[in-house]
């Protein structure tokens, strides 16, 4: 940078306008601006610095501009300030005209012009001056990007003010931190810290509440544990080092714990299963026993009351054997009555017939009434007429062979009887033998139903949160997508706010410049303007094609800020919508959806099925109760049937007996015919010829003989039966009804003898019988008690399990949280480490020695070393500045400044320099820190440098070497103007610009090398 021109109006001290020409001063190399104390030699740097930058150097700035108006200057006069520099290769000029109050045009009082400036380039093939522009915004970041310095490191470096780098030298480490950080722009290195602190922070916030869902799953796991923890949880706090070890630790101690006693849990329902298992046998023993015993007492008392019934058993006998036998002279009382009836019609019929012959043979005798020879012949009427014996035992033969008809009837019911039985044995046996088949498959349905209903209760325990991080899934997804369209929807809002801000900027500045035309059209002539307050206005501007009104500029206006409202409501819904994604991402996890889907769906479908194999649990219950009822029916059937045979094997043999003797007797009646009932037929029609042929005489003789035979034969039938008399055989005959109920009584009496002999002679109900009588509620509350214990552990074993699933399903959770947290965690302790170094804090910081400070130190040793060449030459090489990195006091390191005098081989501190050392030792430090800026500011050269003051407290042999330093800088084309008052500098330097005062303002007077 180098400067041409500099014209001031209005200015500070100089009421009126003064031209400084620096090409005519540089010409030297070095000059001299001085003048008296108060004359306005710093006004002039002000004066150079307010045309760069807008503003005066921090120390003199004060207001909106209003107080660098001079007081000198008349009012219609306007403050300026115009600077013709080289920078970059480019020759600008840059004008700038502070605030001030000029008087109305018309009226009395004051009007507050706006400041205004501009900036135009010089084109040189053209060789004219070119406006780039009216903003001050824009005018000031051109500058500051060409000359690549902001204005406090231009007042340092070009405008270099002795005073602040004497107290640069005796400063502490603090305030030389502040002065480097404003040189250097540091203040990113002391954003970075700030940012390393707040990721430190949110790492430390993300580790805390990584740690404290840890250290929430651990006490779930603690309390899923319950008494079985043999070790206490970690007394840790989220954030201590060694938390997620000690949880991990503890939970595998834990899970160790209860899958032992998951081990002994199973160990002790096989136990409990066992001894239930010989419970229910011991069980069924018993029941078995005390079946069989009574059974045997039952068949005992069964036996004793027939004993008790013997006698009647026997007079039935005996009545019966009676009855049998009077059965066997029953055809001759039958033939005795028959005859004696046959006897009494035929007498009668003899005197019927008697009465009915003549005379002649009314006494007649039987061989009178004979039939005549013709009809006598073999088989004749008495031969038809047949035995009176076999005529008298038809009846007999009949009630025989009704009685064989009731036998073979009884013997087929008998049969039918025997087949049904077999038909229940059979299904009975067939049935009992798969019983234990089909208990044990019952029984593997019950308790396959019961491990079901365990697996569904723990498959739902487990399918609530998969449905929860499931709903999360496709939140973040959805949420995700919204942040998308979002954030383009917010970049695009910002986008268009920013057009619009720039389009009503455009038509502000339209505006503006059209402004006269639109206060022009309010004028009425006679009225003051209220611009210049004249009341004539010959030539009122005039609206040109375009023209922006104030209507457009704020329709212009209101379109940006609702654009910009729309902007800042997308980019909060982005917020918002960013923080949802962050909560559901956290819920959710890293997890795909479609894998969440797919677990969701395996845990429902897994479920599902253990509810539908569940189901069946009651329904199997059931069944088994009708099994047991079905088994006990069919053994009481299965010893129903068996009673049956054994009394159908008696009745058979007694039916069989009987059949015999009749079918005997009915053979012997039947004689050739083929039933008794055509025997009767036949000898009934023989005796109707007899009758019809003999007469009645010889009929009732035939009857008389008859019957003298039947008693005649009954009582040899009743002798032979053993009855003394026909009479005793007649009471001992019974008749049918009689007969059946004895031999029912008798069939009973046998069937339950044969019953009770049959149970006697089992030998398992004898061997029982035999045995002590059993104590079957003792067994049963064994066995409900065994059975009791196999529900206790099978529960217990069921608590432990779902115990180990539990401890599992949290430890892999928390595991996975400790992964999950590791980066975290790594990310935590390497942010912190490095927030520590970056603040100084950090143990490794030896020196305590924060970021920006150690940036600084580098500068400041950059500048120690650069003025170190300058202050060897001015001291003559006795002195030489070195940086210096140890604490002071209790502050930090890192911008110390010491001085090494040659002449002592000593290192001391700044501060102890004198008047005189100090100004060439900060004159050195400044013209350091000018070279090193220059280099950090991109290399911009800079021509033109300006030092004040100091130069009083210098004696003349240093005066001198002072001057040959600064004399040495034209060796780089450069030009030095060095501010002072000394007489003695205003003969050492030719070039001179003096700054006289006066009481109407300052003046300038500039002194060439010809001067």
């Amino acid at each position: 940078m180098r400067l041409h021109r500099l014209d001031i109006t209005a200015f500070g001290p100089f009421g009126t306008t003064q031209k400084i020409d620096f090409d005519e001063l540089s010409a030297a190399g070095l000059f001299l601006l001085h003048g008296p104390t108060g004359a306005g030699k710093t006004s002039v740097l002000d004066a150079v610095c307010y045309a760069l930058y807008g503003a005066v150097p921090g120390a003199r700035q004060s207001g909106q501009g209003l107080t660098l108006r001079s007081d000198h200057a008349s009012p219609a006069t306007r403050t300026e300030i115009r600077l013709e520099l080289t920078v970059a290769g480019r020759r600008l000029e840059i004008t700038r005209q502070p605030p001030w109050a000029r008087p109305k045009k018309r009226g009395t009082g004051t009007t507050t012009e706006k400041a205004q400036s501009f900036l135009r380039e010089y084109e040189g093939p053209a060789g004219s001056w070119k406006d780039l522009s009216r903003s001050h915004q824009e005018i000031g970041e051109e500058i500051t990007q060409l000359l690549g310095m902001s204005r406090e490191q231009f007042c340092q470096v070009v405008l270099l003010p002795q005073g602040d780098f004497a107290r640069f030298l005796r400063a502490d480490a603090e305030a030389r931190g502040k002065l480097l950080g404003r040189l250097f722009d540091t203040h990113r290195f002391a954003e970075v810290e700030r940012r390393l602190t707040e990721r430190r922070r949110a790492a430390e916030a993300q580790v805390r509440d990584g740690d404290a869902a840890l250290l929430a799953d651990a006490h779930r796991m603690q309390q899923a544990a319950g008494d079985i923890a043999e070790v206490p949880l970690p007394d840790l706090a989220p954030g201590d080092p060694g938390l997620a070890e000690a949880v991990l630790a503890w939970a595998a101690v834990a899970r160790g714990t209860a899958r032992e006693r998951l081990t002994l849990a199973h160990s002790a329902v096989s136990a409990a299963e066992s001894a239930q298992a010989a419970a229910d046998r011991v069980l069924d023993d018993v029941r078995e026993v005390a079946r069989l015993q009574r059974r045997f007492t039952e068949a005992r008392e069964r036996a004793t009351r027939l004993e008790e019934r013997s006698d009647s058993h026997r007079e039935a006998q005996t009545r019966m054997e009676r009855g049998r036998k009077a059965e066997a002279v029953a055809p001759a009382l039958d033939l005795r009555d028959a005859g004696e009836a046959e006897h009494r019609r035929a007498l009668m019929a003899e005197a019927h017939a008697r009465a009915a012959l003549p005379a002649s043979f009314a006494d007649a005798g039987a061989p009178r009434l004979a039939a005549p020879p013709a009809r006598r012949a073999p088989g004749g009427a008495a031969a038809a007429r047949g035995p009176p014996p076999e005529r008298g035992g038809l009846a007999s033969a009949r009630r025989a062979e009704r009685r064989l008809g009731e036998l073979t009837e009884e013997r087929a019911g008998l049969d039918r009887q025997e087949r049904a039985d077999e038909d229940v044995l059979q299904d009975a046996e067939s049935w009992l033998a798969t019983w234990e088949t089909t208990r044990a498959g019952l029984r593997a349905r019950i308790e396959t139903a019961q491990e079901a209903a365990t697996r569904a209760e723990q498959l739902a325990v487990r399918r609530d949160p998969a449905r929860a991080r499931l709903r999360a899934a496709r939140e973040r997804d959805q949420l995700a997508r919204d942040t998308d369209d979002a954030h383009e929807q917010a970049l695009a809002s910002r986008a268009h706010a920013t057009d619009t801000r720039a389009r009503w900027l455009d038509l502000k500045e339209e505006r503006l410049k059209g402004i006269a035309a639109e206060l022009a059209a309010g004028l009425v002539d006679g009225d003051p303007c209220a611009v210049c307050g004249a009341t004539e206005h010959p030539a009122p501007a005039r609206k040109i094609a375009g023209h922006v009104d104030r209507e457009t500029e704020e329709r212009a206006l209101a379109v940006h800020q609702r654009a910009d409202e729309k902007a800042t409501e997308d980019e909060r819904r982005l917020g918002v919508v960013r923080e949802a994604l962050a909560a559901a991402s956290a819920e959710a996890g890293d997890t795909p959806t479609d894998r969440l889907a797919e677990q969701e769906a395996e845990l429902e479908r897994e479920h599902g099925e253990a509810r539908a194999a569940a189901s069946g649990l009651h329904a199997a219950r059931e069944r088994l109760a009708q099994a047991e009822l079905e088994h006990e029916r069919r053994v009481a059937a299965r010893q129903k049937a068996e009673l049956r045979a054994a009394a159908r094997v008696s009745h058979r043999d007694t039916l069989d007996r009987e059949r015999t003797l009749l079918e005997q007797e009915l053979t012997q009646a039947r004689g050739a015919a083929d039933s008794v009932a055509a025997r009767a037929a036949q000898l009934e029609r023989r005796a109707a010829l007899l009758t019809e042929a003999a007469d009645a005489v010889r009929a009732a003789e035939d009857a008389a003989q008859r019957l003298k035979d039947a008693d005649a034969r009954l009582a040899d039938a009743a002798f032979r039966a053993g009855f003394s008399t026909p009479q005793a055989a007649a009471a001992a005959l019974l008749d049918d009804a009689a007969h059946r109920e004895l031999q029912r009584r008798l069939d009973a009496w046998q069937s339950e003898e044969a019953a009770v002999r049959a149970v006697l002679a089992e030998a398992d109900t004898t061997a029982a019988a035999q045995r002590p009588a059993v104590d079957l509620p003792a067994a049963e509350h064994s066995a409900e008690s065994a059975a009791r214990r196999l529900r206790d552990a099978s529960s217990a074993r069921d608590a432990a399990d779902r115990r180990c699933a539990e401890l599992d399903r949290l430890s892999a959770r928390a595991t996975t949280s400790v992964r999950r947290l590791g980066p975290l965690r790594e990310e935590y302790d390497r942010v912190a480490r490095m927030a520590g170094l970056a603040a100084g804090t950090s143990a490794e910081n030896e020196r305590k020695m924060r970021l920006e400070s150690y940036v600084l130190a580098a500068r400041l040793e950059q500048v120690a070393a650069a003025a170190t060449a300058r202050l060897q030459r001015m001291s003559s090489g006795r002195y030489t500045l070195v940086h210096s990195d140890d604490r002071a006091g209790r502050g930090r390191s890192g911008l110390g400044l010491h001085v090494v005098d040659a002449w002592t081989g000593r290192e001391r501190d700044t501060a102890t320099l004198s008047g005189g050392e100090t100004f060439f030792a900060s004159l050195a430090l400044a013209l350091g820190l000018a070279d090193v800026v220059t280099d950090e500011a991109g290399g911009v050269r800079l021509d033109t440098l300006f030092i004040d003051e100091g130069f009083g407290s210098l004696d003349d042999q240093t005066l001198d070497e002072v001057l040959d330093v600064l004399d040495s800088l034209r060796e780089r084309d450069r030009s030095v103007g060095i501010v002072s008052h000394v007489a003695d500098l205003r003969r050492r330097v030719h070039a001179q610009l003096e700054v006289v005062k006066g009481r109407t303002g300052s003046v300038v007077r500039q002194r060439g090398v010809q001067d």
